[in-house]
């Protein structure tokens, strides 16, 4: 799951996932973008993309630093970097849909877990 999580931060600071077609993107944002950047809750059981399916085993501890210090990252590189920021899917987003992606899934998924 630490790793999971960790994939979205990927796609903002490392250029190791692949951007989408034009055709997959507006596909993309037309059947999510409302769910994983908006106000509402994710619902239960919903669909993850297959970027975000990891099917090997990782090393807690290794994961865990990882996604800490992405939180940090995010935090020390503030609004400016992310005000209009282009996401590798949903195209440009405002401040509120960063920060709604982010939460989002953090708390879905540490609720999860009972975290």
């Amino acid at each position: 799951m630490l790793a999971h999580l960790c994939v979205m931060y990927e796609m903002v600071f490392d250029n190791i996932h692949k951007r989408p077609n034009a055709i997959m993107r507006f596909i993309i944002t037309l059947m999510a973008k409302g769910t994983v950047v908006g106000d509402r809750p994710y619902p239960r059981n919903a669909r993850t993309a297959p970027a975000f399916i990891i099917s090997d085993q990782r090393d807690f501890e290794k994961e865990k630093k990882r996604l800490i210090d992405y939180i940090v990252r995010t935090e020390k590189s503030g609004e400016a970097f992310f005000d209009g920021r282009e996401s590798l899917s949903f195209g440009k987003l405002t401040l509120a849909e960063w920060n709604n992606y982010f939460y989002k899934h953090l708390d879905h998924h540490l609720t999860q877990f009972g975290v």
